[in-house]
């Protein structure tokens, strides 16, 4: 007897947890499902279309996953996940730890820069002055320690004004400043020992999509680390501050880079460094996400000829290109694609004209290398040693010609 009560009042209280867990759950349905519908109409609004979406609170059954996630775990399933989650995040952790590694390794290399220069503000007022921040990087060349920057970042300051912090916080003494205006590079010559350069990178074999790091001093933050990748390589023809710089042959990056970075390395994920901050395309005067650095092969070449020879001798082949090759023209004169560089002007008694180059040629290859744009052949012969006798290959009156001339100096400043 006492068993078949026990059996009943077992089976009444199953009835009843069902229907408390039936009304529970419809209870929970109407209070948080809002699922959108076209079938629920709204009055039409005095200011045309609605803005807001129809929405239906018809029920939506739970099912057991969704009850567990919104009741608390036991403690003993809680330390269980605190368990897995340790373990996901140590894996994680080792493939982020290689960032740290390449940062510890590259800072000793990373300089801080100040210079202090001095304007004319022009005739009646007074001269003003501009504290200017940014980074450079400690190279070797011809065995001694240099720092490599940007030209913008120190001139004109007075060498007296440059202030150079690494990252331990020792101060370091510059002795010699050589700028380049065409290609924004410069290098400051030290007075100092137990420098660390830094690693050196064949930027030619950087790709679109590689990962790298930004280092800097953004709006004075010394030392200051971002990432990303090189978003695009070749960029030329950017208009960038005084017009000066007409060596380009930009990589492009959306790592962040703002006012300080420039002069500060760009380094890839095996500790090298494969360019040179310089620039970025913003709206706001702050990052956007397109930066442009130097590669590194390109500075570190005209690095060279600064310390040995005080300036960049830069070859002079004596044309004049027409910016707007566009594919109309390109068409026009044979040509499936605007590769190439539309000659507009030939100086008199230039290597050019000893050449026999002709207005309208389009010079498709120079020096065995193929010319993918007006700028990229000025990079091409501004950075070819002078003396060099180089092959051309022309396109005219709709077929190839192949020509040679010895570069010589270029006759501007």
């Amino acid at each position: 007897m006492l068993l078949s009560q026990t059996a009943l009042l077992r089976k009444v209280l199953c009835l009843s947890v069902g229907l408390f867990l039936a009304n529970l759950s419809s209870v929970v349905r109407a209070q948080i499902t809002l699922e959108p519908t076209d079938q629920v109409r709204q009055a039409p609004s005095p200011f045309g279309q609605s803005l807001q979406k129809p929405v239906s609170r018809g029920a939506r059954p739970l099912d057991a996953d969704s009850l567990r996630e919104a009741v608390p775990l036991p403690a003993e399933d809680r330390d269980y996940e605190f368990q897995q989650l340790q373990r996901e995040a140590d894996a994680l952790d080792r493939q982020f730890g290689l960032v740290r590694r390449i940062v510890r390794f590259a800072s000793p290399s990373i300089v801080h820069i100040e210079a202090t220069k001095v304007t004319d503000s022009g005739k009646g007022y007074a001269s003003s002055k501009i504290e200017e921040a940014g980074a450079g990087v400690i190279v070797e060349i011809g065995g001694a320690p240099y720092v490599l920057t940007n030209r913008h970042v120190v001139y004109p300051a007075d060498i007296r004004s440059i202030r150079l912090e690494l990252n331990d916080g020792r101060i370091i003494r510059a002795t010699n400043v050589w700028t380049d205006p065409s290609t924004d590079v410069a290098v400051i010559g030290l007075d100092s020992s137990n420098l660390t350069p830094a690693k050196l990178g064949n930027s030619d074999r950087m790709e679109i999509g590689d990962f790298v790091l930004a280092v800097g001093s953004p709006f004075g933050l010394s030392h200051s680390v971002t990432y990303g990748i090189i978003s695009a390589k070749g960029r030329r023809n950017l208009e960038l501050g005084t017009k000066e710089i007409e060596i380009q042959d930009f990589f492009q990056t959306d790592a962040a880079i703002n006012p300080g970075n420039s002069g500060g390395p760009l380094i890839n994920l095996r500790g090298e460094i494969v360019g040179i901050n310089t620039a970025i395309a913003s709206n706001s005067g702050g990052n956007e996400g397109i930066g442009f650095s130097i590669p590194m092969n390109m500075a570190v070449m005209v690095a060279e000829q600064l310390v040995s020879q005080g300036r960049l001798n830069r070859s002079y082949l004596g044309v004049q290109l027409e910016n707007a090759f566009d594919i109309f023209t390109a068409r026009r004169l044979g040509l499936n694609s605007t590769e190439g560089a539309l000659v507009k002007v030939v100086i008199p008694n230039s290597p050019a004209a000893k050449a026999g180059i002709r207005v309208g040629d389009v010079i498709v290859e120079f020096n065995g290398r193929r010319v993918e744009n007006d700028g990229h052949l000025v990079k091409q012969v501004g950075l070819t040693p002078v003396g060099t006798q180089v092959g051309i290959i022309v396109f005219r009156d709709g077929s190839p010609f192949r020509v040679s001339t010895v570069l010589e100096p270029n006759p501007g400043p």
